[in-house]
C-alpha cells in the first residue's frame, strides 16, 4: 500500500461547476475552482461517524 505522504489534487466537475479535490494525510477538501474556502472533512470525523455533523456545522457557519 502506498502511503499518503504528500497532498493529492484532482479536478472534477459537478453539474456545470469545476472543483478541486485535495486529499492529504489529515482529510479531504473540496473547493470550487477559483475560490479559497471549501468543505473540509477530517479522517477522524469520517471514521468516528461525526462526518455528517461536521459537514452540517461547517455549512451553517459558512452560510452566515
Amino acid at each position: 500500500m502506498t502511503p499518503l505522504d504528500k497532498p493529492l489534487r484532482r479536478a472534477l466537475e459537478i453539474g456545470d461547476r469545476s472543483y478541486t479535490l485535495l486529499v492529504d494525510a489529515s482529510g479531504l477538501k473540496l473547493t470550487e475552482k477559483g475560490k479559497r474556502k471549501g468543505m473540509e472533512l477530517k479522517w477522524t470525523e469520517l471514521v468516528s461517524g461525526d462526518a455528517a455533523l461536521a459537514v452540517a456545522l461547517q455549512a451553517s457557519v459558512d452560510a452566515k
